[in-house]
């Protein structure tokens, strides 16, 4: 007897076709469906502009900033001046958030060792051990630069473009521009750990976009969403009736104004829908085998980096575009919970471990080569003390003229290094990499020409890199 395959049978059973793969097919299937149905999804797969390296991004967002020269950099002569006043020539033309014009703080070496990884010789400080296991699989990108010099600021240009609020993230322009695999979930996903930041919601909402592409914030602990369940009374056939006596309303409404919000709104609740039931098994991450939990270090229950990671990787295998996990507290500026020699060794701990198993768990189920990692902060910190001298109560000032973050995945050359930065790690010398670079890059990788994604608002044409951004060839 011969056995019937479908399409979606067939693939499932090829070998060389990973999961986000299927979850492409279910959400064509999906779409055609609908639009059997004569309905429209804002969020349904879209064609790239070309071929893409890429299908999806997990965004590692260390807020704060951590310091590179406590991480990454080794500068042998930081080392060799260590406590001695910075050189004049090195702060001319430059600006600091707290340092003032005048000021001649000393040089300060990282208190921690740095020492050579893998084939590739990558320094990698103590505190990151597991990192320094993978850095074979990293691509360092040592001379990125920014225009900011505060956080928010900061924050809202390396995801939005723009240092003023109201602008799309990344991740809203990414399911604009692509839609997004995932049926029953969003398409951008949010998860927070560590200190909260000061940019909040703003960034990763969706500004002038419909507000469907705006970043949906999953919690690992108490209720995932919040909002989304049923108020008590209502059971799911109730619902169901509500929502299609909304949706034809809204559409009755939409055919009267042509108004896109209105479009979003239908796509909304019933997506609100489908993640009722989603959303739950998602989070479930006791059903993963005891390996994986000991790969992670994970704590079911808690709002931990390493769960996060976990849910990331349980997200992109659904088909969702776009994932962020930002973890805050990097800010160290000496004092309190800023003090870098007690608090930047606990940052460390709370993410070394989780950012290697995602990336190792993604390159065993063949999900790294559609997987775009990113790992890195706003800004970068300067090589010398800010305020204190106290040994036991060191900072570091912000910096915007150099800094680093490490891409791995998604047709990124592994095991590689682009720029470099003068002796004192004080401005880039070489393979110098904007914000506007990078997201070009980015979205390059997911097949989109960052000049040709557009939206229209108030009379122009925006989009995430401005007017500015090259795509850095070099990394891929």
């Amino acid at each position: 007897m011969v056995e019937h395959l479908d399409r979606r049978g067939f693939f499932a059973r090829a070998l060389g076709l990973g999961p986000l793969a299927l979850a492409a097919l279910r959400a064509e299937e999906q779409q055609q469906q609908q639009q059997q149905q004569g309905q429209r999804d804002p969020v349904a797969p879209k064609p790239p502009h070309f071929r893409a390296r890429a299908r999806a991004v997990i965004y590692l967002n260390m807020t704060g900033a951590p310091s590179q020269f406590d991480s990454f950099e080794h500068k042998p002569t930081l080392q060799r001046l260590s406590g001695q006043p910075i050189p004049e020539s090195f702060l001319a033309g430059q600006r600091f958030a707290f340092i003032k014009p005048g000021e001649k703080p000393n040089l300060l070496a990282s208190p921690w060792k740095l020492a050579q990884h893998g084939q590739t010789g990558a320094f990698v400080t103590e505190l990151l051990p597991n990192i320094a296991r993978i850095v074979d699989k990293l691509t360092f990108v040592r001379g990125m630069v920014t225009d900011e010099i505060n956080h928010v600021p900061a924050q809202l240009f390396f995801e939005t473009g723009s240092p003023r609020m109201g602008r799309p993230s990344m991740g809203s322009w990414v399911t604009y521009g692509l839609g997004s695999m995932a049926k029953d979930l969003p398409g951008f996903v949010v998860l927070a750990s560590g200190k909260a930041g000061r940019c909040g919601t703003t960034c990763w909402g969706s500004g002038f976009l419909p507000s469907l592409y705006q970043g949906i914030a999953l919690r690992s602990s108490e209720e995932a969403v919040l909002g989304l369940a049923d108020a008590p009374g209502i059971d799911r056939a109730l619902r169901r009736s509500t929502l299609d006596s909304l949706q034809a309303l809204n559409a009755a409404r939409m055919q009267e104004v042509r108004d896109p919000e209105i479009e979003a709104r239908i796509a909304q609740y019933e997506l609100a829908f489908r993640m009722q039931s989603a959303v739950p098994e998602l989070m479930d991450i006791d059903k993963e085998p005891a390996a994986i939990h000991a790969l992670y270090g994970t704590e079911p229950g808690k709002a931990t980096f390493a769960n996060h990671c976990l849910l990331a990787r349980r997200l992109v295998e659904r088909g969702v575009r776009f994932v962020e996990l930002t973890h805050g507290g990097w800010d160290h500026h000496g004092g309190g919970d800023q003090n870098l020699v007690t608090d930047f060794p606990l940052r460390c701990s709370q993410i070394d471990r989780g950012t290697m198993a995602l990336i190792l768990d993604l390159e065993s189920r063949g999900l790294l080569d559609d997987v775009l990692v990113i790992w890195g902060g706003e800004f970068g910190r300067t090589p010398m003390t800010q305020g204190k001298q106290d040994p036991k109560d060191l900072g570091r000032d912000h910096l915007k003229t150099a800094f680093t973050i490490f891409l791995a995945g998604g047709g990124i050359k592994p095991g590689t290094s682009l720029g470099e930065t003068d002796e004192l790690g004080m401005t880039v010398t070489k393979d110098k990499v904007h914000v506007h670079d990078l997201q070009a890059t980015i979205l390059h990788l997911l097949g989109l020409e960052h000049t040709k994604l557009v939206y229209r608002y108030q009379g122009r044409d925006f989009r995430l890199t401005d007017v500015a951004g090259e795509v850095v060839s070099a990394l891929f």
